[in-house]
């Protein structure tokens, strides 16, 4: 019983932004309000992500578990056609000089992974250690800015009270979108609200 206790406990302090492009979802919401504050007639219409501002208005605030979630895009990852593809590539050469007995992927496999096993464990620490600062900088930094341009967004939600329908409902989007990416934001970075 203490085993599956445990593992509930790991899963929940698991990071949300698990990467430097699992932000660029915030990124896009930020740039996006950043738009919708320079440009008074903006609407979801013309949005680069009127899917997610749509999917936000009708998720509604505290709907959804996390940002990611309620974003719905996700991150863009490789499609398995993607990888057999390069690992295909990669292997073709070794392949060919085996007379064609190990697929061209199975070969790509071991062609690829063969610099990654020459890499000593000090040099993947130190790689690990960067590449978690650098993550830890990027949260802070957009949390900051989506931060900004949440408040932002209140004050043109109560300048803008008699704006018409469809901007409105842009700007409540923009709100539902940067609450909830806040709030997870704040989660990875351990800032008590």
């Amino acid at each position: 019983m203490a085993k599956k206790t445990n593992e509930v406990s790991k899963k929940k302090d698991k990071p949300i932004f698990q990467s430097v492009d699992s932000l660029q979802t915030v990124v896009n919401v930020v740039n996006e309000a950043a738009f919708a504050l320079n440009e008074k007639s903006r609407t979801i219409r013309e949005s680069a992500i009127p899917e997610v501002l749509m999917g936000a208005l009708g998720a509604g605030v505290g709907a959804v578990g996390s940002f990611i979630a309620l974003y719905g895009l996700g991150t863009v990852g490789l499609s398995a056609a993607g990888i057999m593809s390069g690992l295909a590539t990669a292997g073709g050469a070794v392949s060919t000089l085996v007379g064609g007995a190990v697929s061209a992927s199975v070969a790509g496999i071991f062609v690829l992974a063969a610099p990654v096993a020459v890499l000593g464990a000090t040099g993947v620490g130190v790689a690990v250690h960067l590449k978690n600062k650098q993550l830890q900088q990027e949260k802070e930094r957009i949390y900051k800015e989506a931060l900004r341009k949440h408040e932002a967004i209140i004050k043109a939600l109560k300048e803008e009270v008699n704006a018409d329908k469809e901007r409105l409902d842009y700007l409540q989007s923009l709100n539902i979108l940067l609450s909830q990416a806040i709030k997870d934001l704040r989660k990875d970075l351990g800032v008590v609200a």
